[in-house]
């Protein structure tokens, strides 16, 4: 399994002696655990060496001066910062394999939620799941992928009117909405969609769109005038679908979120991510940053920028298709002290199962 990170203050590595790194990590790891500062004297007991609680805020302050820890308050204990947090994900986070019976229980899971059913099911199971499984909110994001078609049929709503539906060969069904030219009958809306089923079945959109433009020569000799210009419009609306920026977006288990909450400002960050998460803005860039390399990404507070004003982080793994070309991403959204080296094995492996199961 790879992880791919984000640059850190690596310099700062390089100037910690043995203690420094002992000190930092247990605030990191009370942190992750509870979410409360860890004072000098509480921390002079859990060292593996005897040190006096005044040495100890000694090296806690050269800690705080490298930007790796904070006091909250005065004459508090120290929290990990965003740069802490980085520097303790790349240079101490050991992460487990997932035991044999949870990988079993994922893969049950999601492949559950395929059988028989759509890529949706899927991608929602997946996305329940994780939340379940971490205790924070899962997501999926799957990006527009050029699924190859299996029918298309044209229904009349009015006289000017017809609904496209178009099946996939992976089960996924989109509709669209075309104008019909003058004079349409129903017999030409079967024509039309006879014909574009004889040129498309088993052909991405773009492989339609392509192998039907090259019989145009022919096509007067097969379809009629008012059936091509209905087939023109079908293409053209299909090719618009192909474009469209707002990949899907699932979310689920937002209510995990409420238990991290601790102070009225930790509520205000909340509902701003609950408000970039209907806004979806900036997914597409969040579907790129999965796509840069291999394997898991971390994310943390404002490293990422799609959640940077709510401070929280993001596990996201992309997944793939039967041409391990990436077309989503799935993760878990959650407060910065998630549990990471939990969540990253189970991000990374449901990943894997959803590009086995939608390939």
């Amino acid at each position: 399994m790879n992880t791919s990170v984000l640059p850190g203050p690596h310099h700062a590595i390089e100037t910690l002696d043995e203690r420094s790194r002992e000190i930092f990590r247990h605030i990191v790891e009370i942190y992750l655990e509870t979410g409360e500062p860890l004072g000098s004297r509480n921390l002079s007991r859990r060292l593996s060496v005897s040190l006096s609680p005044a040495s100890v805020r000694n090296v806690m302050s050269d800690l705080e001066h490298l930007g790796l820890i904070y006091a909250p308050h005065v004459s508090a204990g120290r929290l990990p910062t965003e740069q802490g947090l980085r520097y303790f994900v790349d240079g101490f986070m050991e992460i487990g394999a997932l035991t044999g019976e949870e990988r079993a229980s994922i893969e049950a899971q999601v492949r559950a939620a395929a059988t028989g059913k759509t890529v949706d099911s899927v991608l929602t199971e997946a996305s329940q799941m994780l939340s379940g499984l971490t205790q924070g909110a899962g997501l999926v994001i799957a990006g527009k992928s050029d699924v190859r078609l299996k029918h298309i049929e044209f229904v009349r709503l009015e006289a000017t009117k017809a609904l496209v539906v178009i099946v996939g060969e992976n089960g996924t069904v989109e509709n669209r909405i075309v104008d019909l030219p003058p004079g349409m009958s129903a017999s030409t809306l079967v024509e039309a969609a006879n014909y574009l089923n004889a040129h498309i079945a088993g052909r991405t959109l773009s492989e339609a769109k392509a192998a039907i433009e090259k019989r145009y020569d022919t096509a007067r000799n097969e379809i009629d005038a008012l059936a091509k210009s209905l087939v023109d419009q079908g293409l053209a609306s299909w090719s618009g679908a192909e474009t469209d920026p707002l990949p899907q977006l699932i979310v689920r288990g937002r209510s995990n979120l409420l238990g991290s909450i601790d102070a009225q400002e930790d509520l205000a960050r909340l509902r701003h991510l609950f408000d970039e998460l209907e806004s979806k803005r900036g997914l597409m860039q969040l579907l790129d940053l999965a796509e840069d390399g291999e394997g898991v990404k971390i994310f943390i507070g404002s490293e990422n920028k799609l959640f940077s004003l709510s401070g929280s982080s993001v596990v996201v793994a992309p997944w793939r298709d039967s041409e391990q070309r990436i077309i989503g991403a799935v993760g878990v959204i959650g407060p910065t002290r998630l549990n990471y080296a939990r969540i990253v094995p189970m991000v990374d492996y449901t990943a894997q199962v959803v590009s086995r199961l939608l390939s």
